[in-house]
């Protein structure tokens, strides 16, 4: 439970400063002659703590509208190459989560306090894995070098007032409760705040910024540091008109011109070339979300027109296409081709994930578990393989083993918020009511909604047949809740037994 402990810890903090306003955040100190002096406006106006309350906001309202991609095998791999960079920013104030977006528009965008959205249509668009960690180090320098507060204050008639009030109602959305006005004022907020950054995003002076200092981190994180310009050079050759709206939109919000790519590929020579062949997860990732995000008919056409024309199917698009039966409710298509690719390449994980699904898609719950067994014996506290594990044992009936073994991974690895729900999903079901609410409260916290997370730990609390050491952890927890929260809403939870009141 360690991990789930300082988790916990960090989100309350987290949340706290968000409720009670402390813990305004100093300038971070540039340590290159390239990197800035940030200044105070931008510290002074917005913490960090709130930087990631008010990104976290506009991150929830994405989930619920539906277009966040939530799929373990890519989820996994966009987060690797994201920490490859973030690790290597020079910079460690800021947590930073990256997702995909279901959008085949070419575009992505930093948000404040380090999330960071890819669309899946710029994924697809890449030619090679230099060219993508280029646009996620571009991105992940815009929240190092917190243009969008800056940006904000830059552009704002009344200044720092604005800005802060702006966030601050943000932040109010993000931490109110379902259904409630505070939540839907939180919304309204968030969709003026995004067209505020549109309008915002991205300066001259912040796009050659950004740049500079992303070609820097791709370098040192092992990248060919010319991605970047090659990318951004090839959607300007290939989107000369505004009918080509795909690149276009990428353009828009992050404008060209012939000296800012000449200059990001002089950088890129001055640093000097690094050889980095495509990663197998790169090639595999591709072809998963061809298959994930287009029409399914579409991608087996395409798929089927490459055998045709006798170019024959490389590994991963082998692999692709068995993802597109798999995603047609097609399984059985799939089973052969798969079984094959795992006897040719036993130490790709990918394969055991994408077999177990189409076992369990064909009704063929034994087989599923017996290749996830296998597979997560190879390659233990895999993410995908153990998410595709427990899921399979849950769909058997297996519901507590599901919960061990995803309580084991997630002591060593941090959950999202889907995955700490599945958690608690298995722990219900499994007959294990107090960890299935004490799962919850994490799922609430991280969301961003301590009333809820607090009724979860009060409904835990009420349970009979609690040990002394449950019943200890989940008040420690309440207490902590409710130390963070305004006092208008801490007055009105539920005391220990559940009973509701002013205290």
């Amino acid at each position: 439970m360690k991990l789930w402990k300082s988790l916990f810890a960090f989100l309350i903090a987290l949340a706290a400063s968000a409720s009670v306003g402390v813990g305004w955040a100093t300038g971070v100190s540039a340590t290159d002659q390239d990197l800035p002096e940030l200044g105070s406006p931008a510290n002074a106006a917005v913490s960090l703590e709130d930087e990631y309350q008010a990104g976290l906001g506009w991150f929830r309202e994405m989930g619920k509208m539906g277009v966040i991609l939530e799929d373990p095998e890519v989820s996994d791999y966009i987060q690797e190459i994201g920490h490859s960079l973030s690790s290597r920013a020079e910079e460690g104030q800021h947590q930073f989560y990256y997702f995909v977006v279901r959008d085949p528009v070419i575009n992505a965008f930093a948000m404040p306090g380090g999330f960071i959205a890819i669309n899946s249509g710029l994924i697809l668009a890449t030619r090679n894995e230099n060219q993508l960690a280029g646009v996620m180090a571009h991105e992940t320098a815009h929240v190092t070098q917190r243009h969008l507060v800056r940006g904000l204050i830059d552009q704002s008639h009344a200044g720092l007032v604005a800005t802060a009030a702006m966030l601050a109602a943000i932040l109010l959305g993000a931490t109110a409760g379902h259904g409630s006005p505070d939540a839907m004022e939180g919304a309204i907020m968030a969709t003026q705040a995004a067209a505020i950054q549109h309008q915002i995003n991205y300066t001259r002076a912040n796009e050659f910024e950004a740049d500079r200092i992303g070609i820097g981190t791709m370098a040192t994180a092992g990248y060919d540091p010319l991605g970047m310009a090659s990318f951004f050079q090839e959607l300007e050759r290939n989107s000369p008109e505004p009918s080509r709206v795909k690149a276009v939109e990428f353009l828009i919000d992050h404008p060209l011109s012939a000296e800012r790519v000449a200059e990001a590929r002089n950088r890129a020579e001055q640093i000097g070339r690094v050889r980095h062949e495509d990663s197998l997860g790169y090639r595999l990732t591709r072809e998963r979300l061809r298959s994930l995000v287009g029409d399914p008919r579409v991608v087996r056409a395409y798929y089927a027109s490459l055998v045709k024309n006798g170019a024959g199917l490389t590994m991963e698009e082998r692999y692709g296409r068995d993802i597109a039966d798999i995603n047609m409710k097609a399984p059985a298509a799939a089973i052969p081709d798969l079984q094959a690719l795992l006897r040719e390449y036993p130490k790709v994980t990918q394969f055991y994930g994408a077999l177990g699904q189409a076992y369990m898609q064909n009704g063929q719950p034994k087989e599923s578990q017996e290749v996830l067994d296998k597979g997560l014996n190879l390659f233990p506290r895999n993410v995908p393989i153990t998410i595709r594990l427990s899921e399979t044992l849950m769909r058997s009936g297996e519901n507590k083993r599901a919960q061990l073994i995803l309580d084991d991974l997630f002591n060593f690895v941090e959950p999202s918020p889907d995955q700490t729900k599945l958690i608690a999903k298995a722990a219900s079901a499994a007959g294990d009511l107090a960890d299935s609410y004490y799962y919850m409260s994490f799922y609430w916290v991280m969301s961003g909604d301590l009333k809820m997370a607090a009724t979860q730990l009060q409904l835990a609390l009420t349970l009979e047949g609690l040990d002394p050491i449950q019943r200890a952890r989940f008040s420690a927890r309440l207490d902590e809740i409710k130390a963070a929260m305004p006092k208008d809403r801490k007055n009105t939870v539920a005391d220990d037994n559940g009973n509701g009141g002013r205290h």
